[in-house]
């Protein structure tokens, strides 16, 4: 089920409930701009990885990255002894390999989108960003802090809801939203 409501999409996804889903530019260079804002600027804050059904890579770097770089529509995240690629841009292949263009469309993000999960109180239950490519797989979630948890993902006793501050700043600068007096009205994280 989708339903547009006041700027953003309710989606029930299937093993994740109900989200309330804002589409962001996929251009290259919004998403460029995006992802080095969020691992040069935040990486202390954010948890990420790809969350599929039967998988949840939930990564925290130990460090800010040694560089962010960009090579035939892929971006590079290098934090030292590990790296990461996403495929953001045209891609090519060499002029000895070129890439098929279907396969250079199925590689490329096609969609991205911050997200909140909403509990059966009717409350958000954490916040994030996604990426998808071009066959609508998931590239990586970036899970944002939450009300509900630590930076050691231990809950806590009461909501502190200015670990709200990434989500705020997000909504600002790449969707041109305020606040939601929404985002603060939960009580706990409810599963399930």
């Amino acid at each position: 089920m989708i339903q547009e409501k006041n700027g953003f999409r309710i989606v029930e996804e299937e093993g994740v409930g109900r989200l309330e889903v804002w589409d962001l530019d996929a251009s290259q260079e919004a998403l460029q701009r995006l992802l080095a804002d969020l691992f040069e600027n935040h990486w202390r804050k954010i948890t990420f990885g790809p969350l599929i059904q039967g998988a949840a890579w939930e990564i925290r770097a130990e460090s800010a990255p040694r560089s962010i770089t960009m090579l035939d529509g892929y971006l590079t995240v290098d934090f030292g002894n590990w790296h990461f690629h996403l495929c953001i841009g045209q891609h090519k292949g060499s002029r000895q390999h070129p890439v098929d263009p279907r396969l250079a469309r199925h590689r490329r993000t096609s969609r991205a989108e911050l997200y909140r999960q909403i509990n059966c109180d009717g409350a958000p239950n954490y916040w994030a960003l996604r990426l998808f490519n071009g066959a609508d797989e998931q590239q990586i979630t970036v899970i944002l802090p939450s009300p509900f948890l630590s930076d050691e993902m231990r809950y806590l006793k009461t909501p502190d809801f200015s670990r709200l501050e990434l989500w705020d700043y997000l909504r600002s600068e790449y969707l041109g939203l305020g606040p939601d007096p929404r985002d603060r009205s939960g009580k706990r994280m409810i599963h399930g």
